[in-house]
């Protein structure tokens, strides 16, 4: 699972990390079974360690997404999240990542950052960016046949789900400023803050 994603083809965290929220989710529930005071302890710990690295994470990935777009001259396109929670159908592991994870956070983080660097930002509609294909704009669910691969059944095109999402989100963003500032739609790299295979209906 990619932490984030943009429209350029970048890609934040992902396996590695991933490996290592995964280790420490074990450590947590040995340490949870023992049910002793010195287990608990030790847990907390553990548990208080991850939060800061999520954030120093979240703060460097934010950093990255937002120079690159002072740097370039475009803005931040970002998904608007709310009840991604109860939308998303993945597997059980996939769903203890993706639910663990402070997306929340991160958005304030790189509106923050982009805020502070005079980079706009705008909040898109994630309906069916996972379906779409970002060229032809063919929409459909078998487009994706797992969760990283994106084949577009109408024109056989191939690409990483990610990527493609992220090409939706920009396109989105770059007219959604447009009809908010009415002015010249800026040039726009999306960031994505993560891809999972969504319900029917929403996406």
């Amino acid at each position: 699972m990619n932490i984030a994603a943009t429209s350029d083809g970048g890609k934040h965290s992902g396996r590695r990390i991933n490996r290592k929220r995964e280790n420490d989710r074990k450590l947590r529930r040995k340490l949870q079974q023992k049910n002793t005071k010195s287990a608990k302890r030790r847990a907390r710990k553990y548990a208080g360690r991850e939060v800061r690295r999520n954030k120093d994470i979240n703060h460097k990935i934010s950093k990255r997404i937002v120079a690159e777009a002072e740097r370039t001259g475009r803005g931040v396109a970002l998904e608007t999240l709310t009840g991604i929670r109860e939308r998303v159908r993945l597997r059980k592991p996939q769903r203890t990542t993706l639910h663990s994870w402070p997306f929340a956070q991160l958005g304030s983080f790189i509106a923050y950052k982009a805020k502070k660097a005079g980079v706009p930002v705008v909040y898109v509609d994630p309906a069916y960016t996972s379906q779409e294909f970002s060229q032809c704009h063919h929409v459909e669910r078998g487009n994706r046949p797992f969760q990283a691969v994106f084949a577009c059944r109408s024109c056989g095109f191939v690409d990483h789900a990610d990527h493609n999402s992220s090409h939706n989100i920009a396109h989105r963003g770059w007219w959604s400023w447009a009809a908010g500032s009415g002015q010249r739609p800026l040039n726009s790299a999306s960031s994505r803050k993560f891809r999972t295979r969504p319900e029917h209906h929403t996406q």
